[in-house]
């Protein structure tokens, strides 16, 4: 799995190769099987494939062209009701609920099990989230009290991007307390 790991690149340039539908499935399996805290699998995923739908995710996105370029884009999102059953919740960036950041890590665990299963598929992929909670979701009609913590962009990689540099091991780990 490490060499898996090692070989994933952010994918920003893609052929106009469709991706097969069985793949698509494959890597919303992934994510469907990613643990969650108390087993709440927050995560929700709308798989878009039309260019208008597209085009109004890449605008919302601040406008990153190089997003179109993609045939397939899954957007996440977090659902605080699986924490939250009744009431009124607006979710956004300033919201203060302890239940947003839950969603948003389990959501974030899900989503990177996607990362990984895409490049085993020979899939190219990046996770873009420059957006606001206002921008997007009223593109996808997705509610208030739902929060959208990234779009994958997903098609046959038709670039190969050079190995980013990584912080050594030593520099980031500690044992039994910081210091």
């Amino acid at each position: 799995m490490i060499k898996e790991i090692e070989m994933r690149r952010s994918i920003r340039k893609y052929s106009s190769k469709p991706v097969e539908d069985e793949k698509i499935n494959e890597l919303l399996e992934s994510a469907r099987l990613a643990p969650s805290g108390n087993n709440t699998q927050p995560w929700h995923y709308i798989v878009v494939k039309s260019e208008e739908m597209r085009q109004k995710i890449v605008e919302a996105s601040h406008n990153q062209k190089w997003m179109f370029t993609a045939p397939v884009f899954i957007v996440c999102v977090a659902d605080i009701r699986c924490r939250i059953k009744e009431g009124d919740v607006y979710l956004d960036d300033n919201s203060p609920q302890d239940e947003l950041k839950r969603i948003i890590r389990d959501t974030s665990i899900s989503t990177g099990y996607m990362l990984l299963e895409a490049n085993n598929l020979g899939l190219g992929v990046c996770w873009v989230a420059e957006f606001t909670q206002e921008e997007i979701r009223p593109v996808l009609n997705i509610p208030s009290d739902k929060y959208v913590v990234g779009v994958l962009t997903i098609g046959y990689p038709d670039e190969t991007p050079k190995v980013r540099p990584r912080k050594k091991l030593e520099d980031m780990i500690h044992y039994e307390s910081w210091e």
